[in-house]
């Protein structure tokens, strides 16, 4: 049973896997992205994130408390330049897992884990849907958006109006038709079979 299982053990020791994911960390550093295996990149990427957070805050302290975990100098020079500059402004989400397939050999799950800001072709177009997106304020920006909606429902509602005129007319105008249609076709009735039929009801 796997109650309580929080942490993916990978099928290695504790300092195996701190070592594991010590070596990956670094690779994802200098390299931006690195194929693995799926659980091994999840692994990474929660390992990962906390310490490109710490990475923002370029103190003494932050470059201690990151180089206790990966314990490489050129990591550490290269997370606080570059990687830090790009994902200052990211609140978090800084990797990005792909599913690439399966192993041939094992048939293991295979996965691309890259840092976000690294990558180009996703970047284009979000910095393209990010240039045409305009910032909403509540005050005067609702108002204004607001009038000419307002003004085509009005407009809308009044050719909606006269067409409902229109077609009651048209109804009219049908229904008076077929009236005296009907009026002329109704056959005429005699007046004296009437006062004969009245003249023997009076004598019975």
């Amino acid at each position: 049973m796997r109650h309580g299982k929080k942490v993916n053990h990978l099928g290695r020791t504790s300092e195996h896997r701190k070592a594991l994911l010590r070596n990956l960390a670094i690779s994802l550093i200098e390299h931006k992205r690195i194929n693995t295996t799926l659980a091994k990149a999840r692994s990474l990427r929660q390992f990962i994130e906390p310490i490109i957070t710490k990475s923002k805050e370029n103190t003494t302290h932050s470059r201690r408390v990151v180089f206790s975990y990966l314990q490489n100098k050129e990591a550490i020079k290269e997370l606080f330049g570059p990687v830090a500059a790009k994902v200052g402004d990211r609140p978090g989400g800084y990797v990005r897992v792909i599913k690439t397939g399966f192993r041939r050999g094992d048939a293991a799950e295979m996965a691309m884990i890259e840092l976000v800001d690294f990558n180009e072709v996703y970047n284009v177009k979000g910095e393209e849907q990010a240039g045409q997106k305009k910032k909403r304020t509540r005050r005067g920006g609702s108002a204004k958006a607001s009038t000419p909606a307002a003004a085509t429902t009005v407009q809308t509602a009044i050719v909606e109006e006269v067409v409902v005129e229109e077609t009651i007319e048209e109804v009219e105008d049908v229904v008076e038709d077929t009236m005296e249609e009907t009026t002329d076709e109704m056959p005429e009735v005699d007046d004296t079979t009437e006062e004969k039929e009245d003249e023997e009801k009076t004598n019975e």
